[in-house]
């Protein structure tokens, strides 16, 4: 049949009830209500009354019937209301069906009451062709004239008291649901068809996205809050494509405000990806792990409008790539998140790992793990090959320099992702405008999940086992008493904790949980800068550096065989089984300490690597010529071949050595050091003199209370302060040696005297440098040792009768001493101590320390002591003596034929 005219065209929009149509305009910008002429159809329910029968069958058989369809229509009368004036009319479809005669013949709605009263044009008809198509619907028992049908489903409002219950029963299930309205991009309203007689309509947050919010009224004020840019057409393109249509609903979970969050899906697709694609929403990262591998489709879709500058990202400017992948090698661990890499050209920098944040320090829950997560990471990556790619920059702020974000793997892992996987780290929330975000954010959420509901590392319920280190090296009495202990093994395992010089290092043992200052014997290493305002020493960087390359948070393993005389241990360290000093020797970057070297077994070793570096002018020896040498030890060079009958020449080797000197001078003993019988001496002359001087000058300027005030913070090692000393209650000029800043604490050394003590810091007071200071006056005690002696192993007790000896003897009294050598190289004057009236060098307190048994003449002799053949000789047949007699540490027999 035709439609009366004027004819209009439209598309259905949606339904609001079996006999009522919303239609949008063809331009989309307007939209009109019609109701169906002639006819009415079973109400649904409101707020104040509920469904008649039938409705929602009646609006479910129009809304598959029309919505989303491009119609004909004409309008036969209209009504005056509240609202303005209801249009009712006729609807012609695509195929040729008309409504309302096609709803009625399907027993959904059913003839108006007094419909044949009215006049206008066309009714009459209308209603004599419906009441034929009434009856036989009736005939038919279809829809509302069925008896005995089925029940009529009921509709829930909301989750009602257990949503998490509700979410539980459904998650991960795909429900049929129809769109009943869209509040926005992001938010529709859906009946979920549960059961065939039970449905629930509730709002639904799309998983994944967020997309701009639209115009809305404040219900606090009645205000009007503005949309946001592209909110109106992001609701408007859901509304075009989902309004009542037919979708399933994958239900997620809910949001932290108790809202159904789902994945909606037409038969399309996703409606989220379609969002993204065209730029009208953005991905949000706390969906991430409801939505699984389907978060990276939604990525994608927003990287394709990012691409194209559509919607939102219409200025969007793409970042650019920071350079290709490359090669490092881990050279520290700072944290469980930030690392120092160094590349092929061995520049070093701090690179941070993308989207995870190591143990929060301030979360009691999360800090005691902070340790085991960093020891975690050390163990996997320290001097391990990595590949890092830097995928953003986070700009600095206060406190906070500027840091390079990298996803970093080793072995084709990704070391964040290692980590959370672990627990020993949680992954960052980014802004959705961040754009330093590790490339597996989705997977580093997921592992983030997984590690929450396994109870790993920092989540598990039970506190991680806390290793706390005791410092043994914080005195000399510690230090000895756990020498004793570590003496008696052979490679200890440990780990190298921080790298304080080229052969000074602070080392964990784990199995022990002690913490010491391990020193390298047998080398000495020259000194590095301590500060900005101090100078190394030649090649002292270069050693420094070398020793933290190799050394710094490595597995190593330590032999210890002595203490330093400031709580220090003194032995062999190896790395990957090889001697550290060793290989700083062999690099250039060490020299062999002849003493030592020879006490700690070594020296044959060591004196090779120093050979093979001076030959090959490595480091410190790049201008080294053997000439040279042997005039500065005191002896001609040593010619590579020697003639003589049967190749042996008269000297067996050895050139001429030049005749013993004596070079006298008064001196006084002030310190003589217990754990290696070496001293501090004060060369009388000018320099005590001007010490008196200062000494009267110091004790005036402590008078005044003025200088009495304590230290204006904490002191540094290597500060000179002043320090009054316990034994006599006199302030002296002192030198912090080290710090403990949780007694607060200083260990000092008082420079003109050579002795220490520890004093608290509240103990100590400025020093006036221009008055007081190094430039002023320096320090006068200096290092000396006995020449020709070795004095007995600091693990008996025969170092102590040796040091009880030599105070009687020499400590605190005028003697004169001849400087067989200064050593300049290590500071230490090599000396003869005699008294005032003694005849000749051989009577000497060195001798008579050999005939008490309380030292033996050095196993291997210095030049300048093999010099002195007479003096050898003499100190030898004394040695003889002293053992026949037994006497000191000779008591139980000749302890060298072993």
């Amino acid at each position: 049949m035709a439609l009366p005219s004027p004819q209009l065209q439209a598309r259905v929009k949606s339904v609001l009830s079996g006999d009522t149509l919303v239609l949008l305009a063809p331009t989309g910008k307007s939209t009109r209500t019609l109701s169906l002429a002639a006819i009415s159809a079973s109400r649904m329910s409101s707020a104040t009354t509920a469904a008649e029968p039938h409705a929602f069958a009646s609006l479910e058989y129009l809304r598959k019937l029309v919505v989303g369809k491009t119609v004909r229509f004409s309008v036969l009368y209209a009504v005056p209301g509240k609202a303005g004036n209801r249009e009712y009319g006729v609807v012609m479809l695509a195929d040729g069906s008309v409504l309302p005669d096609a709803i009625v013949a399907e027993g959904m709605a059913k003839l108006r009451d007094g419909a044949e009263k009215r006049s206008e044009a066309g009714i009459a008809e209308l209603v004599e062709r419906l009441e034929g198509v009434e009856a036989r619907a009736k005939s038919q028992g279809k829809g509302v004239w069925e008896t005995g049908g089925e029940e009529e489903a009921s509709c829930e409002r909301d989750l009602g008291t257990d949503p998490k219950g509700f979410v539980e029963e459904w998650k991960g299930k795909a429900v049929e649901s129809v769109v009943e309205r869209v509040i926005s991009g992001d938010r529709v309203v859906v009946r979920m068809f549960l059961e065939k007689s039970r449905h629930v309509q509730v709002t639904v947050l799309l998983a994944g996205i967020r997309a701009p919010g639209t115009a809305r009224t404040n219900q606090s004020d009645g205000a009007t809050v503005a949309g946001e840019p592209l909110g109106e057409e992001s609701q408007a393109f859901v509304e075009e494509r989902l309004l009542q249509r037919g979708v399933t609903v994958r239900v997620l979970g809910l949001s932290p405000q108790g809202v159904l969050v789902g994945e909606v899906r037409h038969p399309m697709g996703n409606i989220a990806e379609f969002l993204l694609q065209q730029g009208l929403a953005r991905c949000v990262d706390h969906h991430s792990t409801m939505l699984g591998a389907e978060m990276g489709k939604l990525r994608q879709a927003e990287r394709t409008a990012k691409e194209k500058k559509l919607g939102l990202y219409k200025a969007h400017e793409e970042k650019r790539s920071t350079g290709a992948e490359s090669e490092a090698v881990v050279s520290r661990v700072f944290s469980a998140d930030t690392l120092f890499i160094r590349n092929k050209t061995g520049a070093e920098k701090r690179v941070n790992l993308s989207s995870v944040r190591q143990p929060k320090p301030t979360d009691p829950k999360q800090s005691p793990f902070g340790p085991e997560a960093k020891e975690f990471l050390r163990k996997k990556l320290i001097g391990k090959h990595v590949k890092v790619n830097i995928d953003g920059k986070r700009p600095g702020t206060e406190g906070y320099e500027e840091r390079e974000m990298a996803t970093v793997s080793q072995n084709g892992k990704n070391v964040a992702l290692t980590l959370v996987e672990a627990g020993y780290a949680s992954v960052i929330r980014h802004r959705m405008d961040d754009t330093d975000r590790s490339t597996i954010y989705d997977e580093l959420l997921a592992a983030e999940e997984t590690a929450q509901s396994e109870g790993k590392g920092m989540w598990s319920p039970k506190p991680p086992k806390q290793q706390v280190y005791v410092d043994y090296s914080e005195s000399l009495e510690k230090a000895k008493r756990q020498m004793t202990l570590l003496s008696r093994q052979k490679r200890v395992p440990a780990i190298v904790d921080f790298v304080k010089s080229g052969s000074r290092f602070t080392v964990l043992i784990p199995r022990e949980n002690a913490k010491l200052t391990f020193v390298l014997g047998g080398i000495r290493a020259p000194r590095s800068a301590r500060g900005p305002n101090d100078t190394a020493e030649p090649f002292g960087q270069e050693c420094h550096d070398f020793a933290n390359k190799r050394c710094q948070q490595r597995d190593v393993e330590i032999d210890v065989e002595d203490n330093d005389k400031v709580g220090g241990f003194i032995g062999t360290m190896y790395i990957n089984r090889e001697s550290v000093a060793k290989l700083l020797v062999e690099e250039g970057l060490a020299s062999v300490h002849a003493y030592s070297a020879e006490k700690s077994g070594n020296a044959n070793e060591l004196f090779a690597a120093e050979a093979k570096a001076k030959e090959g002018r490595k480091g410190m020896w790049h201008d080294w010529s053997a000439e040279k040498e042997a005039a500065e030890n005191g002896a001609d060079h040593e010619p590579d071949t020697i003639s003589g009958a049967n190749g042996n020449g008269t000297s067996n080797g050895d050139a001429a050595l030049p005749a013993r000197k004596p070079d006298y001078k008064d001196i006084t003993v002030t310190h003589i050091d217990a754990s290696t019988g070496r001293l501090k001496i004060q060369l009388l002359g000018s320099g005590t003199s001007n010490l008196n001087t200062l000494m009267k000058d110091f004790a005036s300027f402590h008078l005044s209370p003025q200088n009495s005030l304590p230290l204006a913070g904490a002191p540094k090692a290597g500060d000179v302060v002043s320090a009054k000393f316990s034994a006599d209650g006199t302030w002296y000029r002192a030198k912090i040696r080290r710090n403990d800043r949780e007694a607060k604490t200083a260990e000092v050394v008082y420079i003109d005297y050579g002795n220490s003590e520890t004093q608290p810091w509240s103990a100590l007071r400025q020093l006036p440098a221009e008055r007081f200071g190094a430039a002023k006056l320096k320090p006068q005690a200096v290092d000396a040792a006995l020449s020709f002696l070795q004095f007995p192993a600091p693990t008996t007790s025969y170092l102590a009768d040796s040091v009880a000896f030599l105070q009687d003897v020499a400590l605190d009294r005028p003697l004169v001493a001849n400087v067989d050598f200064n050593d300049t190289r290590d500071n230490l004057l090599w000396v003869t101590l005699l008294d005032p009236g003694a005849k000749s060098l051989e009577s000497s307190l060195n001798a008579e320390v050999v005939s008490e048994g309380l030292a033996m003449v050095a196993k291997k002799l210095r030049p300048f002591e093999r010099a002195a053949g007479k003096v050898v000789t003499d100190l030898q047949e004394r040695e003889r003596e002293a053992k026949d007699a037994r006497r000191g540490q000779w008591e139980y027999g000749d302890l060298t034929e072993d």
